[in-house]
C-alpha cells in the first residue's frame, strides 16, 4: 500500500510538473520556412514491393542551392535512412529488376553520370563514364541495358566530337552567335546547335556500359522535348529491344509548333526511327508499353498549336496499328501513365475541382475510378496492388502516402514536421459563385495565421499564372498562400475561366479573352469573398500575380484601377505586340490571339494592357528575372517606366541570374522580403 500511495504521489508530480510546463509558443510561417523545408519526390517501390526509393531536396542555403539525396523506406517497419550523401546531386532512383541494384543519376563525380548502388553492401559504382553530361535515363526490363539523353550535334559522327565542339566554343574569344532559324533561346538558355538526343547502352557483367549506340540519330529535334522533358518521354519494350519515345521535328517551324510525336526505334540503332503518330498534327506523348507488349499507351491532343488542349489516353495496337482513345468522356487532361501488372488498368493523375488527384482507369471499359482525396499528388509508383504517393497540401508540405487495398490512406513520412512543429498555418475553405455567364467558378480563402473572430484582416489577392493552370489545394515553393497568411493577411484566390481541372470547355474559355472572362470572374469572385468572409477588410486589399497573372495585375492597372490599394506583377506582359515579337515559344501567342500578329493584330490589340496606361494609378511593385525569355526582360521594364512616367509609386526588383522562376534559396528570400515590404507600405495602416 504504501508502495502505491508512493507511486501515485510520483505521478502525480509528474503531471504536476508536466502542466506547468509551459507549451511551445506559436509562430507564423515565414519565407526562411519556405525555403529550407526538405522536398520529397519521385517515389519508386523495389520490385517486391517491400522498399520505397525517393528523392529528398535539402537547402544549402550559404552555398545558395538545392542539394537532392536519395532515401530508402522499409515498407514493414517503416524505418527510414539516407543513401547517398556524397557531393553532388543524386535524383532519378531506379531498380534493377531483381532489386539487387539502385541506379541513379548523379554528378558526385563532377559530370552528371548513371551510378548504381549495390542494395546488399557496398559503395556506388559509376555505370557511365561519358565525356558529356546524362540528361535523363531509364533502365531495360531485365536491366540489360539503359536509355539516356545526352546534348549532341547532328553533324557529329560520334559523341566524343560533341564534346569537343563544345569545348570548342567555350574556350573561343569569339562571342558572337549567329542564327538562321528560330529557336535562337528557349526558356532561359541560348540555343548553340546541341540536340537532346537518345542512346542505349549495354551494361557489362562488371556493370560498366558499353559504348553508346545512337538511336534517335536522323531526328531534327529534341528527345526528350525542352525546357521540361523527361524519362517520362521514352520507354523501353517488354523484351527490351524497341524504344518508343517523344519527339518534335523542328525544321523552321520548331518555334510555333506543339506537333510532338510518338517514335518507335530499335535498341541497337538497326533501322532508322519509326513515326506512330504522324497523322495526328498536335501533341503526342509519354508513351509506355502494355506489360505484354501487344500495345502502347500514350498521351494525345487534338488541336495543333495549343499546348493546354485536353491530353487524351490512347491505346494502339502494336501489330494492326488500331488506335482508339480509353476513356473518352472522362473530361479530364490526364498526366505520366503506368500500367498495372496485368495490363487491365491505367493509373494517372489529373487537375479535378482545384485538387490533383490519382485515378485509376480501367482499359477495357474506360471506367475512372478516384483514388486519392482532397489535395495534390505530384508523383506515384505501383507494383502489384501497392500504390506510393508523394501528398502535399495548401499547409503541408509533399510527403510519402501508400494506399491500402481498402482505399485508405497511410502516411509513411514527416519529413518537416519538426521543423514545422511551431508554425501555426491559417485556416482554409474552397468556395464557390457565379462567375461569367453564371457559371459555377471556384476559389479558396485562407485565413491568417493569428485569426481571432470579430477583427478584419488585409488581403492578398493572388491570381495565378499559366493562365490554363490551376492555383488550389497544394503546396506551392514560389507563390504559397501560408507565407501571406504568416505576415498577418487573409488570402482569397480564384480559378478564373481558362483555369484545369473543371473540363476542357472552361479550359478553352480563355482563348482570344484574356481580359474579359477572367476579369469577370476576379470581379465576382472577390465580391463574393467579402461577402461572405466578414474579415476580409476589402479597403486594405493587394493583387498579386505572375505570368499571365502578372498580365492580368497589368490588365486590372487599366480596367479595375479602384479595387486595390496596391499591384505585385512578376513576369507579367505588357505589350502583346512586342511580346509576339520576342517571346521564344510563338505557338502560344498564336494560339491564345487566333494567329499571328500580322494577320490579327486587332486580336492582340484588344487586350494589350499597353492601351489602357492613361488609367493607371496604383502603386505597383514589378519584378523581373533577366533569363526570362518566356516573358523577355523589356516586358518589366516597360511596366516600370509606364509606372515611373505618370508618377504612380512603383519599384522594379530584377534578377539577372533567375529565369520566369526565382529559384535560387536567397533570391526566393529577397523576393518575400521585398514583397513583404511593399504590402507592409500600402496595407498596414
Amino acid at each position: 500500500m504504501i508502495r502505491l500511495i508512493a507511486g501515485a504521489a510520483l505521478i502525480s508530480a509528474s503531471l504536476t510538473a508536466m502542466s506547468a510546463t509551459p507549451k511551445p509558443e506559436l509562430r507564423p510561417f515565414t519565407a526562411g520556412d519556405l525555403v529550407r523545408l526538405e522536398r520529397v519526390s519521385d517515389p519508386r517501390l523495389s520490385p517486391d514491393g517491400k522498399r520505397l526509393a525517393y528523392v529528398v531536396r535539402s537547402t544549402d542555403y550559404d552555398a545558395n542551392r538545392g542539394v537532392n539525396n536519395l532515401w530508402l523506406m522499409d515498407l514493414d517497419d517503416r524505418s527510414n535512412r539516407a543513401l547517398t550523401s556524397a557531393g553532388g546531386h543524386h535524383s532519378d532512383p531506379r531498380w534493377s529488376p531483381d532489386g539487387q541494384f539502385l541506379y541513379f543519376l548523379s554528378t558526385r563525380s563532377g559530370s552528371a553520370q548513371v551510378w548504381r548502388l549495390p542494395m546488399a553492401s557496398g559503395e556506388a559504382q559509376a555505370v557511365t563514364d561519358l565525356p558529356l553530361d546524362v540528361g535523363s535515363f531509364t533502365l531495360s526490363p531485365d536491366g540489360s541495358r539503359l536509355a539516356l539523353s545526352l546534348e549532341v550535334f547532328a553533324d557529329c559522327v560520334d559523341i566524343a566530337c560533341s564534346k569537343r565542339r563544345l569545348d570548342e566554343l567555350a574556350a573561343s574569344k569569339r562571342s558572337g552567335r549567329v542564327f538562321d532559324k528560330l529557336f535562337i533561346r528557349h526558356w532561359d538558355t541560348w540555343r548553340n546547335g546541341a540536340r537532346s538526343q537518345l542512346f542505349t547502352l549495354a551494361i557489362g557483367a562488371d556493370g560498366k556500359a558499353t559504348d553508346p549506340i545512337h538511336v534517335t540519330r536522323g531526328i531534327d529535334g529534341d528527345a526528350p522535348s525542352k525546357p521540361f522533358g523527361d524519362a517520362s518521354e521514352y520507354a523501353f519494350s517488354p523484351d527490351g529491344k524497341t524504344l518508343a519515345f517523344t519527339a518534335r521535328i523542328a525544321g523552321t517551324t520548331e518555334a510555333w509548333s506543339t506537333n510532338l510525336d510518338v517514335w518507335l526505334a530499335p535498341v541497337d540503332g538497326s533501322k532508322p526511327p519509326q513515326n506512330l503518330t504522324d497523322a495526328n498534327e498536335a501533341m503526342d506523348t509519354a508513351p509506355v508499353f502494355s506489360p505484354d507488349g501487344t500495345h502502347l499507351a500514350y498521351l494525345a491532343m487534338r488541336r495543333a498549336g495549343f499546348e493546354a488542349d485536353r491530353l487524351a489516353i490512347m491505346l494502339r495496337d502494336l501489330k494492326t496499328g488500331t488506335t482508339r482513345e480509353v476513356a473518352p468522356d472522362w473530361d479530364h487532361s490526364a498526366g505520366p501513365l503506368s500500367f498495372s501488372a496485368d495490363g487491365k488498368t491505367l493509373y494517372t493523375t489529373a487537375d479535378d475541382l482545384g485538387q490533383h488527384r490519382l485515378f485509376a482507369v480501367d482499359v477495357a471499359s474506360g471506367k475512372v475510378n478516384t483514388l486519392t482525396g482532397a489535395g495534390h499528388v505530384s508523383g506515384f509508383d505501383q507494383r502489384d496492388g501497392t500504390i506510393v504517393y508523394a501528398f502535399d497540401t495548401l499547409t503541408q508540405p509533399s510527403d510519402l502516402y501508400r494506399l491500402d487495398t481498402n482505399g485508405s490512406a497511410q502516411r509513411l513520412s514527416h519529413f518537416n514536421s519538426e521543423r514545422l512543429a511551431t508554425v501555426r498555418f491559417g485556416e482554409y475553405e474552397q468556395f464557390s459563385f457565379a462567375g461569367w455567364n453564371d457559371e459555377t467558378v471556384y476559389g479558396y480563402v485562407m485565413k491568417p495565421w493569428n485569426y481571432k473572430k470579430g477583427r478584419k484582416y488585409p488581403v492578398a489577392f493572388i491570381i495565378h499564372g499559366g493562365p490554363q493552370g490551376s492555383m488550389g489545394n497544394d503546396w506551392h515553393y514560389r507563390w504559397n498562400p501560408a507565407f501571406y497568411s504568416g505576415l498577418g493577411y487573409a488570402v482569397v484566390f480564384i480559378d478564373f475561366h481558362g483555369s484545369t481541372g473543371y473540363g476542357q470547355a472552361f479550359t478553352d474559355s480563355i482563348s482570344g479573352d484574356w481580359g474579359g472572362k477572367p476579369l469577370e470572374d476576379l470581379q465576382k469572385g472577390w465580391a463574393h469573398a467579402l461577402k461572405t468572409y466578414d474579415f476580409l477588410d476589402g479597403d486594405r486589399a493587394a493583387a498579386l500575380g505572375a505570368s499571365y497573372g502578372g498580365y492580368m495585375i497589368n490588365w486590372i492597372a487599366g480596367n479595375w484601377p479602384d479595387a486595390f490599394k496596391c499591384l505585385v506583377n512578376h513576369d507579367g506582359v505588357f505589350d502583346n505586340r512586342s511580346m509576339y515579337y520576342s517571346t521564344e515559344e510563338m505557338w502560344f501567342d498564336e494560339w491564345e490571339n487566333g494567329g499571328t500578329y500580322f494577320d490579327h493584330p486587332e486580336n492582340y490589340e484588344r487586350f494589350n494592357p499597353a492601351r489602357f496606361v492613361k488609367n493607371w494609378k496604383t502603386p505597383m511593385l514589378v519584378i523581373q528575372g533577366e533569363k526570362d525569355f518566356r516573358i523577355p526582360t523589356e516586358q518589366g521594364i516597360a511596366t516600370f517606366t509606364a509606372l515611373q512616367r505618370r508618377g504612380i509609386p512603383s519599384q522594379l526588383l530584377v534578377f539577372p541570374d533567375e529565369n520566369h522562376w526565382v529559384l535560387k534559396p536567397q533570391n526566393s528570400v529577397q523576393w518575400h522580403d521585398t514583397v513583404q515590404d511593399w504590402l507592409k507600405r500600402w496595407l498596414n495602416d
